[in-house]
């Protein structure tokens, strides 16, 4: 029970005075319970099941200690497992794909060298001059160049997939091959002799400086053809060596083995058309000529095979010795 005093009022003098009466007043403690509230939903960012938490012996010392930053107490031994953990998974999700794209290039081995036999080879040895040939038109021009179209098309998709099988299996690595200036200035001066020359034959004949002249359809009959896919070769390469591909050491290869074959089509149109003896000899000439530049192109590829080994066993070897 707790206590209070209060003094003792005279009502007519309205003064205080000391006594001994002294008013006591008992009142009994009030003891308040707090009803508990019962909630069968729980809201969408608390667990349905409840959270226990058992501290271990070395937890309460980590958790008291002073530290710099808040996460220092945490131990570090499960971040480390969870980071090798989530690598290991990347890798071998990564690898997946690699492997399946993998799979997808092994056909293209063949099916790269078909596609170029196809539309370059095939229409050219075993097509009669008759079915395309029929005199010196159009026609017959138009026909001349649509077959080196269709030869240019399975060209472009022979390098493409040729591109796809030489890209390393890994797609973070890189990938890009830069040709030599050595090699794209000796290609640019092949390629503009074999275009230089046979043109100012034609432009001679045309001015009447080389007899018997020849007509200007006969003319685009023989190397108009030529010319173009000349052109197309040259504008391949310049892309090949801007993409940085590495496809740029087998492209003057693919078209000049087509050349060859074109100008041996081109004689056999010459002795059809019963051109002069001096255009016959500049074809004869132009054939010897991308032939021995053929050669300077295998042997090219030959020591760019040599070269490529004797960096990778340099590579081993810096690498055996670090």
């Amino acid at each position: 029970m707790s206590t209070l005093t209060f003094p003792h009022i005279l009502p007519g003098s309205f003064k205080f005075f000391k006594s001994s009466n002294v008013l006591h007043l008992n009142f009994p403690q009030i003891q308040i319970r707090h009803p508990s509230v019962c909630c069968t939903k729980s809201t969408p960012w608390e667990p349905s099941l409840p959270v226990t938490y058992a501290p271990t012996e070395t937890a309460a010392d980590n958790l008291l200690t002073k530290t710099t930053n808040i996460f220092d107490t945490l131990s570090s031994e499960n971040t480390a497992e969870v980071a090798v953990t989530s690598a290991k998974e990347l890798t071998n999700t990564s690898n997946q794909p690699s492997v399946q794209l993998q799979f997808l290039k092994w056909p293209m081995w063949l099916l790269g060298p078909s596609l170029l036999l196809a539309t370059g080879m095939i229409p050219t040895l075993w097509l009669p001059i008759s079915s395309i040939f029929l005199g010196p038109n159009i026609a017959s021009l138009l026909s001349l160049i649509g077959l080196d179209c269709i030869f240019n098309l399975g060209a472009t998709l022979f390098l493409l997939m040729a591109d796809s099988c030489a890209r390393p299996k890994q797609p973070t690595q890189a990938s890009k091959s830069k040709a030599p200036f050595t090699y794209q200035f000796w290609n640019m001066v092949a390629t503009v002799t074999g275009f230089i020359i046979p043109l100012m034959m034609l432009y001679g004949s045309q001015k009447g400086f080389i007899q018997p002249q020849l007509s200007f359809i006969t003319s685009a009959v023989l190397l108009g053809p030529y010319f173009l896919l000349l052109f197309v070769q040259i504008l391949t390469e310049m892309l090949t060596w801007h993409w940085q591909s590495p496809v740029w050491l087998v492209t003057p290869v693919v078209y000049e083995a087509y050349r060859v074959l074109q100008l041996m089509r081109g004689l056999k149109l010459g002795a059809e058309l019963s051109a002069p003896a001096w255009i016959m000899h500049v074809i004869r000439g132009l054939v010897c000529w991308w032939v021995l530049i053929l050669g300077v192109q295998l042997m090219r590829v030959a020591w760019f095979a040599g070269f490529t080994s004797r960096a990778r066993q340099q590579l081993t070897s810096s690498a055996a010795d670090s």
